[in-house]
């Protein structure tokens, strides 16, 4: 399914913004009667009875059986889970037009990390009581994600980081007995291991290649293991790099050469999953959700995670996760507020951890020795979302993003070429800043 990044063509596109993640500078935005500032103070949180819960779908199938949980334990304020596509550039745009007219439609919203300044900025969610959430037990980088202007405007729910799936029992059998730490030494590994027969038809490697936004989480992780960045520490564009051509030149000449196979361009997170389990790829970049769905595949115990390999060595992540927020046009939000509590408690997203491998944002849990011996990934996983980078701080991320997105596949299906592509992302990155 090919999906593009909409077009915020509302009062957000006319709002100027400048995103700077963790501590997120926006100005002048005008939308929602907002001035960009957030808001002065904490909302009040009045009001108990029904609400709704708004996220993308849950191919994890455990959201409906902890909302069923909440749900007995509170007749009286039952949650309905309303379900948004899997894109998360659609999951954002249904919850800006929700926003935008002011509808109580959508109580509790799960935010994606980067959206949580942009949702803050224009008063979209409500300021949160911060005294009253664990915040010091949780990940600081997770935390980050979830502050404006140093208020509290969510709660960190889950804490992704990209991480780099291989076949254990083809790379044992070929002789080679650690996971690639650079991109040269996994298509090395490659070539020795798909010369088995039970490696007939298997390519190399795969990410999210799709024109969505896990092109940007992947072309920025691409940039950025090659020792560049999207945008420098103020937020100006810094792509047109040496640095940054590296990164892209990577991912350009995978596909052309058939490391990154032809039907990936087209992947997103399931396809590339779902591809990985039934053998087709040898190396997969996805998130932790990933791993235990795998557990219940075909290559079951054939399988286990790496850091992200990069041009020199270990690779860095685009840091990923959820946050929960409480719609500003919404009704009981004290019931909103005590579901939140629910959600991101230690207990529950230890259910999570345990049922669906997600990311937990509590930081005992990485280190947990039972969990570990359960879940040997956690050590990659921690380290991948304590050194993940955030995605690019510049204006209107919806219009950033969709710029990445066009410039990215232009290079990767050979219209553009790697140098041409920065060159005019650059264009239009500075573009979208001076607004």
């Amino acid at each position: 399914m090919k999906t593009n990044t909409p077009k915020t063509t509302t009062r957000a596109v006319r709002c100027s913004a400048a995103l700077a993640v963790g501590g997120l500078l926006l100005t002048a935005c005008g939308s929602s009667g907002g001035s960009g500032s957030g808001q002065e103070g904490t909302a009040s949180f009045e009001g108990r009875g029904p609400i709704s819960y708004v996220a993308g779908k849950d191919t994890t199938g455990t959201v409906q059986p902890t909302i069923d949980r909440w749900n007995k334990l509170h007749p009286k304020e039952k949650v309905t889970f309303i379900q948004l596509p899997t894109d998360a550039d659609a999951q954002r745009q249904q919850m800006i037009q929700n926003a935008e007219t002011k509808a109580d439609a959508y109580t509790v919203l799960s935010l994606d990390v980067v959206w949580t300044s942009e949702f803050a900025a224009h008063q979209w969610i409500d300021k949160l009581p911060e005294q009253q959430f664990r915040l010091s037990k949780m990940l600081r980088p997770a935390v980050e994600t979830a502050k404006y202007r140093g208020g509290l405007y969510a709660v960190p729910a889950s804490s992704d980081g990209g991480m780099l799936y291989y076949r254990t029992d083809l790379l044992k059998k070929a002789g080679i007995s650690e996971p690639p730490a650079t991109w040269a030494q996994m298509t090395a590994d490659c070539a020795k291991v798909t010369k088995p027969a039970e490696a007939k038809g298997m390519s190399c490697y795969a990410g999210q290649f799709q024109k969505y936004e896990g092109l940007t989480v992947n072309f920025s992780e691409a940039v950025n293991s090659a020792g560049g960045t999207v945008t420098d520490a103020s937020g100006k564009p810094d792509v047109d790099t040496p640095e940054a051509k590296k990164g892209l030149d990577f991912l350009v000449g995978s596909v052309k050469d058939g490391t990154i196979p032809k039907e990936a361009i087209t992947y997103q997170e399931e396809d590339g999953r779902q591809a990985f389990q039934s053998g087709k790829l040898l190396f997969l970049r996805n998130w932790p959700y990933v791993y235990a769905l795998a557990a219940k595949s075909g290559i079951a115990g054939k399988y286990a995670v790496a850091p992200l390999p990069g041009l020199n060595g270990p690779g860095s992540s685009s840091r990923g996760g959820h946050n929960m927020a409480v719609s500003s046009y919404a009704k009981n939000k004290a019931t909103a507020l005590d579901f939140i509590k629910f959600m991101t408690s230690e207990e529950t997203t230890a259910t999570f951890l345990k049922d669906a491998s997600l990311a937990p944002p509590y930081a005992s849990l990485y280190d947990d020795p039972t969990l570990i011996k359960q879940y040997p990934y956690l050590p990659v996983l921690k380290q991948s979302i304590l050194h993940a980078v955030p995605r690019p701080r510049v204006v209107q991320y919806g219009d950033v993003t969709s710029a990445v997105q066009q410039e990215a596949y232009a290079a990767l299906t050979g219209t553009k070429s790697s140098a041409q592509a920065l060159k005019d992302l650059q264009q239009d990155l500075q573009k979208s800043t001076a607004q």
